[in-house]
């Protein structure tokens, strides 16, 4: 009887999602047409799928640190961030006004 597949954290699990997440979104930085993004995310997802069945620690941490050396290697100088995101270009751009209460109106109707 074989000893049965080792599973791995839920931890472990987040790392390899976040890390695939980081992956697509770099790549989405780098082309403007989707359709082509769309050819890169399939070659990205072949290339986590290859090493889904890797199963000795040792091994897996080589590919993981292998897989942030290239990800810092290819990331983006310039990245895509939302126009109402922070850093976007209509972050705190036309902020609703402050609203008074109606002493601090008083109070300055008051001084004028």
């Amino acid at each position: 009887m074989t000893p049965p597949v080792p599973t791995y954290s839920a931890a472990h699990r987040l790392y390899v999602k976040s890390l695939y997440k980081r992956y697509l979104v770099n790549s989405l930085n780098w082309y403007i047409r989707r359709d082509l993004w769309r050819e890169k995310a399939i070659e990205i997802r072949a290339e986590f799928e290859r090493n889904r069945n890797i199963t000795d620690p040792r091994a897996l941490a080589l590919v993981l640190e292998q897989a942030e050396e290239r990800l810092a290697r290819e990331i983006h100088p310039d990245p895509y961030r939302p126009p109402l995101f922070p850093d976007g270009t209509k972050w705190e751009r036309n902020l609703p006004p402050r609203m008074f209460s109606a002493k601090e109106k008083a109070d300055a109707l008051a001084t004028h």
